[in-house]
């Protein structure tokens, strides 16, 4: 099952507003792994670097101004993606943003369906907790050192490692003969767990005390078939 780690940077917080992309990366997982397979390009969003945004991720608009604009990216960007589930934190922040881009060269919507959005799984796995990818690194003790600003690319790669815990973990395999649950025979010996023990036999024969109780008993029936 192939899914895309998508994210984006961007001049702002609102399309309308005329922010723009400036940072796209995506990870590819296979089965919930990453692949090693990746995208990222920067893109030159034409326009000014808001204080605020800089401070964020870092990339001012003398930087991007080298990059080449989304028009230029965006048929790498769709060949990578494919058609399969985009795993996203907020997807509707970085779905708007990049539909926005999309309209203004007339491509069609990216369709919000196919997004698979960690907050919203998050929430339903930690109600009331916090659900920034900080916080859920945090709470996965996934290692944050390499974060010192917002990026596209690093926060795909915590973003799958968040990804695979929120949906269990790495599991151990299923096992009815599981080394790691394993027990001991009479032996000595270890058995997996599940085998059966060898166990001797228990005696079953009357005693003699019973044997005269149970013929007692048949001296007070008539033709008793236990004497056939």
């Amino acid at each position: 099952m192939r899914e895309i780690v998508l994210d984006t940077e961007t001049t702002g917080l609102e399309p309308a507003d005329g922010h723009r992309v400036v940072e796209i990366a995506c990870l590819e997982l296979v089965n919930h792994v990453p692949t090693g397979q990746e995208f990222q390009t920067y893109v030159n969003p034409q326009r000014d670097m808001p204080e605020g945004a800089f401070r964020v991720h870092g990339l001012s608009a003398e930087f991007l101004s080298d990059f080449p604009v989304f028009a230029d990216v965006v048929d790498g960007f769709l060949a990578f993606i494919g058609d399969d589930p985009l795993v996203i934190h907020n997807a509707e922040f970085d779905l708007r943003f990049l539909n926005a881009e999309l309209a203004r060269i007339d491509r069609p919507s990216l369709v919000v369906s196919r997004a698979i959005d960690t907050v919203h799984l998050a929430r339903r796995k930690f109600p009331g907790a916090q659900a920034s990818l900080d916080a859920l690194c945090r709470r996965y003790e996934i290692d944050l050192s390499v974060r010192g600003k917002h990026g596209a690319l690093v926060d795909c790669t915590l973003l799958a490692k968040v990804y695979l815990e929120l949906l269990g973990g790495s599991q151990p395999s299923l096992s009815l003969a599981s080394d790691a649950h394993a027990a001991r025979d009479e032996t000595g010996q270890t058995a997996a767990a599940g085998a059966k023990t060898i166990r001797e036999p228990r005696p079953h024969d009357p005693s003699d005390e019973e044997s005269a109780a149970h013929a007692a008993f048949l001296d007070k029936l008539e033709d008793p078939i236990w004497r056939r």
